[in-house]
Formats: C-alpha cells, structure tokens, sequence
C-alpha cells in the first residue's frame, strides 16, 4: 500500500515567526519552501541557524529559498508569517505560490486580519488564522533566537469547504502538521473567539513594552505597570464578551502566570518601534476597539493606549 504523500508547505515571509515554524518543519521531513527579500543572500550561502532554548541550537542548510513567489512549486499549505502592514503587498506572492485548493494561515496578530485579505484572494483558497504563542526574534539574517513556548492554534475564517464538519477536518489537518513537528497545535472552532483570547496578552505587552521601554519582566515586577496591564486584560476580556465570545473563566490570571514564568521578553511591537517599522495598530488595537464599540462596549484604557501608540507612529514616520 502507497505512502499518502506529505504535503508541500510555503513559508510566506521568512522572519521570526516564519522562521522558527519553517524550520521546525523542515526538521519533521516536511518539504519546505521559503520566501525571502532582503536576506534571501545570506541564508542561501549560510542556511537559518535557529537557537532554542526550548529545542537547542538547530540549523536548515541548505535552505529551499527564493526571491520571487512566481519560481516556488505549487504549495499545499501556505504560512504567512509577515506582519499584518504588509498583507496587500503579499496577495501577488500568495496566489502564485499556492497550489489549487491550498489552505493560506495567517500566522498573525490582532483582531480580523483576515476580513482584508479575502476579498483579494481566489474563492478556491481556504483561508485560516493561526495564533502563535511564542517568544521569539531574529538577530541577525537568517539566525532566529527562540526563548520559549510555541504552540499555534488555528482556526478556519473562510472559502470552498462546504460546511461546519469540512473546516474543522481541514482546521485539525494543518493542527497536525505542527503536532508532527513537536509542537503544541490545537484546532479552534472560533477563530474570533481564538483571535481574542490572543489580544488579552497582545494589547497590554506589546503597547506597554514601546510606551515604557520595557521587557516582560520589568513590566510585571512593578505594581504600577502590571496593574495597568491586568486592567488592560480585563478590559479586553470585556470586550471579547460584548462581541459575543465569552472568554474562559480566569484565562487573565493564567495569563499572567505565564508570563511571570517567561524569561524577559520584547515583544514584536517593541521591535518594530525601535527599527522604526510600522506597529501593528490596525489589527491589535483598531479593530478590537471598534468591534466592541459597536457591540456598544467601550475599553477606555486600551484606547488610550492606543492613541499614545498612534502619535509614536506618526511622529516616528514624519
């Protein structure tokens, strides 16, 4: 009897996170391809060295690598693991490397990512949303330094699968994928409601850790700060109810165990803020706030939060 054929994964941005899962994959005997831009060199001459704290000191050489999406092969599954401004950019690279019928995962931050990136893709792709729960950053081309965690978990947003039972097969297919890989994956049966649970860590962490210059650890040793971000939790969590997904009884405090388990970590907002990219706004804290806003719940401080962030933003990029 015929082995089922493994199927092929593209990595749509090969940062932090695309990195970290592409490599993982890869080392499992998944066939991966990644895209890169501007480290397309030195990857294809040195690989992508991965040091784990978790996994160890991990290296893919050589690296199936490319500068332009049109001469990847066709690719069953699709991670995009670019941050959530460059989405428009990515719709040309994703439809040519997608093979037909291919499940896309936007391996992505913040509230309705993919609500924008629909509309511009071929009704034939499946699309999901996948919930990393890592801590990891690049610090060098091609070298990615993972501190701790990894688990993803996904959900199905939108396209051909016919019903209910189809998106949940294809949710817990890719969920394997990573299991395969020995990662932690759990399949979602709300997206929205995963995509929430994710914002109760990302809306007080990632804006706190630009507003004052911190990293998880000086955030939670100070009482003023952790308790701004245990109001800020809660507020998120208030947010998720008024939109109609009710949250898990004391996931906040769960949450902030967690971090105080964590080793001292600077978020991917606090990244792109220093190497003055543009920070997620739209996704982490646009979108929430005006999803609850219209299920008539207001979250006064996420909003000023948010608006500190804005004139950073503005002010940063003239």
């Amino acid at each position: 009897m015929s082995e089922v054929p493994r199927p092929r994964i593209g990595i749509i941005g090969t940062g932090a996170i695309g990195g970290f899962y592409g490599v993982m994959l890869a080392r499992a005997g998944f066939d991966v391809h990644f895209l890169l831009r501007s480290e397309f060199a030195p990857v294809v001459e040195r690989g992508l060295q991965l040091n784990s704290a978790v996994h160890g000191a991990l290296a893919l050489h050589p690296v199936q690598a490319y500068r332009d999406a049109a001469e990847m092969p066709p690719c069953d599954w699709l991670l995009v693991g670019a941050k959530t401004t460059s989405n428009a950019a990515l719709v040309p690279a994703i439809v040519q490397a997608a093979a037909p019928g291919a499940k896309v995962v936007l391996m992505q931050n913040g509230l309705a990512v993919e609500d924008a990136l629909r509309p511009a893709l071929p009704d034939s792709l499946h699309l999901l949303g996948g919930l990393c729960f890592i801590c990891v950053h690049r610090s060098a081309p091609g070298v990615i330094e993972h501190q701790a965690l990894g688990a993803v978990n996904l959900g199905y947003h939108s396209g051909p699968a016919a019903d209910s039972a189809q998106r949940q097969a294809i949710v817990e297919e890719g969920a394997a994928l990573f299991r395969a890989a020995g990662l932690d994956s759990s399949a979602m049966a709300s997206l929205d409601q995963a995509r929430w649970q994710k914002l109760v860590w990302n809306v007080p962490y990632n804006g706190l850790s630009v507003l004052l210059n911190a990293g998880t650890t000086a955030l939670m040793g100070n009482p003023d700060s952790r308790a701004l971000i245990e109001a800020l939790m809660e507020e998120v969590v208030q947010g998720a109810a008024a939109c109609g997904h009710v949250l898990p009884e004391g996931f906040a405090g769960k949450l902030l165990a967690a971090t105080d388990r964590m080793p001292d970590y600077l978020p991917s907002m606090y990244h792109d803020f220093v190497q003055a990219r543009p920070m997620e706004l739209e996704a982490i804290y646009a979108a929430p706030l005006a999803a609850a806003a219209q299920a008539e719940c207001e979250l006064p401080r996420m909003r000023m939060l948010y608006r500190a962030l804005r004139f950073l933003d503005m002010r940063q990029s003239g």
